[in-house]
């Protein structure tokens, strides 16, 4: 008998509270592999409490938070295994270059031995040129950084991918160029979990879209029943209510 796989993310009632202040307020989500999912809301609405949490940053009031199956909180370390995860601004070592700062954040997640070739080979899938790969990441712009972050998600071939404003300052030519790699990605099966302001974005790559305000998820829609400007409708109509 064939037993049916997990979510790559859920949430169950998942709540954060700081002092009075009430961040998230009993989430329920789940997001299944394949599937890009957009969370749309103000500064302070809750999503990257929401990221915190699937990442253990931060532990919750109550409720769980689990990638997939895994609960974040009993298994930090095996959940985080999961995940790449992307913040507006990648960290990266100014003095090394993109492939040995690539080789040494896998080797922080515990992946020694990958070869320069493969290595590179990510990089290039990526969209990072491979004239650069051997360049010093000081001298990146912030596109050709957040082609290493993707290059690791490559390497690792992360199930879950968790990204936190990673189109804020791009050109526009990087932020195609990164939405073609989101795609490529689900479409090899990569859960893909994006806090954005980025409508268009949105509307271009997500089969899903969820919309927070004060720490409560008060819609959720699939893409596909959205034109863009209803969504960019409804998504002004929460932010004015």
């Amino acid at each position: 008998m064939s037993t049916q796989k997990p979510p790559a993310l859920e949430a169950s009632d998942l709540t954060k509270t700081f002092g009075s202040h009430v961040a998230l307020n009993k989430l329920n989500l789940r997001v299944e592999p394949g599937e890009i999912y957009c969370m749309l809301g103000g500064n302070g609405a809750g999503k990257t409490t929401t990221v915190n949490l699937f990442l253990s940053f931060l532990q919750p009031t109550s409720g769980t938070a689990k990638v997939l199956g895994i609960d974040a909180l009993e298994n930090p370390h095996e959940a985080r295994s999961k995940i790449t995860y992307l913040p507006e601004q990648v960290a990266l070592y100014p003095d090394l270059t993109g492939l040995e700062n690539l080789k040494y954040l896998l080797t922080l997640c515990g992946l020694d031995g990958e070869s320069e070739e493969r290595l590179s080979s990510c990089l290039v899938e990526a969209g990072l040129d491979e004239k650069h790969h051997r360049q010093r990441v000081g001298g990146y712009s912030k596109g050709m950084r957040q082609k290493v972050g993707f290059g690791l998600a490559l390497a690792k071939q992360s199930e879950v991918l968790l990204l936190d404003e990673p189109t804020s300052g791009l050109d526009p030519a990087s932020a195609n160029d990164f939405a073609s790699i989101l795609l490529k990605l689900a479409e090899q099966g990569a859960a893909i979990f994006m806090v954005t302001h980025d409508l268009f974005r949105v509307k271009q790559i997500s089969h899903r879209v969820g919309i927070m305000k004060t720490g409560v998820l008060v819609e959720e829609r699939k893409t596909s029943e959205l034109e863009a400007e209803e969504l960019e409708k409804l998504y002004l109509q929460h932010m004015r209510n």
